[in-house]
């Protein structure tokens, strides 16, 4: 039987100050601890404001999950890569990788990064980036209802982007009193992020406001659940995130998720002794241009 989804968990993300310094505010979007968010280790909602032409970030290592990166506003990135409004990036840094986010002029962006874990078997898998254009993402608008689809199949559409841990990532504006019914997997760890307006969810009819999280029921069954959604006066923007729980428990410090607290120390070791390559320098079938 198909079962409607609904929200059994909300809260709204407080801003914090960011790693970057002036101009910086980050939201946890992800709480509650990975028993309960996985395959989601973290996302954060990133603001930035950067009013000067100091260098901020740098390079950084990463193990063990990928990185998921949709750019919601402004550029990031440098002339050999940069990412636009409305981009997507999923970088896969198995077994160990260097990667360099590194701001050095007066910038104005948001971004939602998230930490997906990878099932244990694929923990230590060669490193790969794969990026989505803003122009090639599949998309769909019909009455009063747009998806953007970046990872996965929702809303009739399909995604290029290769998965590891089973993902659905779209991007949803729904119009002013409009609503839409869709499928979705009933065995999905999901969650809804609302960036505008209003949205009703739900079989009992919860409203999430702007800037509040609502994560939603699921059950062991293998099969379909519908999800309604419906706006308020204003519409609705909201992005959603469904995947498929690995199971798996995690060691997590710092830039490094693994098995145990030893694989932990020999990341760091492999990193401090230069083991790990940069993203960039990966070979060309490892980077891959959708």
């Amino acid at each position: 039987m198909i079962n409607q989804r609904k929200i059994v968990r909300r809260y709204t993300p407080e801003a914090q100050p960011g790693f970057l310094g002036a101009g910086h505010l980050a939201r946890p979007v992800v709480a509650g601890g990975f028993e309960n968010t996985d395959p989601f280790i973290l996302l954060m909602d990133d603001e930035l404001d950067k009013k000067d032409n100091s260098p901020v970030g740098g390079a950084h290592p990463h193990a063990g999950f990928e990185t998921v990166t949709l750019l919601l506003d402004g550029e990031i990135g440098d002339a050999a890569h940069k990412m636009k409004r409305g981009d997507f990036q999923l970088m896969t840094a198995g077994s160990g990788i260097v990667h360099t986010e590194t701001i050095d002029k007066i910038a104005k962006m948001r971004l939602l990064q998230l930490w997906l874990n990878l099932p244990k078997n694929d923990r230590n898998v060669l490193p790969r980036v794969q990026d989505l254009s803003n122009e090639h993402v599949p998309s769909f608008s019909q009455n009063g209802l747009s998806i953007k689809l970046y990872s996965g199949s929702f809303g009739g559409l399909s995604s290029p982007i290769s998965n590891y841990s089973a993902m659905i990532v779209a991007d949803i504006n729904i119009h002013s009193n409009t609503g839409t019914t869709q499928e979705l997997p009933a065995n999905f760890n999901s969650f809804i992020y609302v960036l505008e307006g209003t949205v009703t969810v739900g079989e009992d009819g919860q409203t999430l406001q702007k800037g509040e999280v609502g994560w939603l029921d699921r059950s062991g069954e293998v099969a379909q659940s519908k999800l309604t959604l419906s706006a308020g006066i204003r519409g609705s923007r909201f992005v959603l995130y469904a995947g498929l729980p690995t199971g798996d428990s995690i060691v997590s410090h710092g830039p490094f998720i693994a098995d145990s607290s030893e694989h932990i120390m020999q990341l760091y070791k492999e990193y401090r002794q230069g083991r790990m390559i940069h993203i960039n320098d990966v070979p060309q079938e490892q980077r891959i241009v959708l």
